[in-house]
């Protein structure tokens, strides 16, 4: 399996030493817009280095890996399906579900596959978890909360032209960090039926929210809450909490660092999309489910807006 990385960037560097770490897979270009980190991240990966976009997709390879800024997802995958290649895109999906939409046309016209990396899904406690509550472990789902106490320091976003804007990086805590704590609510509890939420800029100097909250009613009829925060110095643990009529779970992982650096959760990733391109099945998390997290944050977003609930 041929990958072209797309993005110079830290997360980029993550997706190289994910793949080279995989029997029968070469990293074989990667394309960024900055010449100088794009070399370098190349010259790990012994692969060529792009900074245009269209010679990039022209390189000889069966599928890209897309680290790039979150507003420019989509397009890019697009792109790459359009010339017969499968795209693994990191999350989120993209910053707009409309966006998503086309890509999924796209990917289903090309008959390639597009997946979301969201890595926690397939850390093995989370898949232990998942699986008792699928098993009726816990009983009839009642109440979910997802509570996420982080902090970026003012350099992270001042370090990056596209974090914290509303245009690249399609909001605040809730797009870039909370994503992944929502991903899991939905992914162990199913989809949401409305969803309200409030949004502030407690302490950063960005133009979209670094502090969230939200109240979610799933299909099912199960509650969740959801909390989340780049402003909470020092830092603390990550915690997910299930209650159901016969049982309960609390899920507690560190603070994840800004730039992760563990390629291994990454790699699992990886390894699973290949084989689902190979098996011709859906990857762990394709287009559609990447979808809904998407949806999931512009609901709340607009029910800051509207004052009430509204439907992802």
């Amino acid at each position: 399996m041929r990958i072209g990385i797309i993005g110079g960037g830290g997360i980029s560097a993550t997706h190289v030493r994910a793949a080279r770490g995989i029997d029968g897979v070469a990293v074989v270009a990667v394309y960024g817009y900055n010449r100088e980190k794009t070399a370098a991240l190349a010259a790990e990966a012994d692969a060529v280095a792009y900074d245009d976009f269209e010679r990039f997709l022209a390189h000889p390879m069966d599928m890209v890996a897309i680290g790039s800024p979150s507003g420019l997802h989509a397009e890019q995958a697009v792109a790459a399906v359009r010339r017969g290649l499968h795209a693994l895109v990191e999350k989120p999906l993209d910053v707009i579900p409309a966006a998503i939409d086309t890509l999924i046309a796209e990917a289903d016209r090309a008959g390639r596959t597009v997946g979301v990396i969201f890595q926690e899904r397939l850390l093995p406690e989370v898949v232990a978890l998942k699986a008792r509550l699928d098993a009726g472990e816990f009983g009839t789902p009642l109440f979910i909360s997802g509570q996420m106490h982080w902090y970026r320091p003012p350099a992270y976003y001042t370090s990056s032209r596209w974090r914290g804007t509303r245009s690249l990086d399609g909001g605040g805590v809730l797009i870039n960090q909370g994503i992944h704590t929502l991903d899991l609510m939905l992914h162990l509890f199913g989809g949401v039926r409305r969803v309200s939420g409030c949004l502030a800029t407690r302490l950063h100097a960005i133009e979209v929210e670094d502090t969230a909250a939200a109240l979610l009613e799933f299909d099912s009829g199960a509650l969740g809450v959801f909390e989340g925060t780049t402003a909470a110095a020092p830092g603390f643990p990550r915690r997910l909490e299930i209650a159901g009529s016969a049982g309960r779970a609390v899920y507690e992982d560190p603070q994840r660092p800004a730039t992760v650096s563990d390629p291994l959760p990454h790699r699992r990733v990886f390894e699973d999309f290949i084989e689902a391109v190979r098996d011709g099945r859906p990857p762990m998390c394709d287009a559609r489910d990447g979808r809904r997290s998407v949806a999931l944050i512009d609901a709340i977003c607009r029910s800051q807006t509207s004052g009430g609930f509204e439907t992802p």
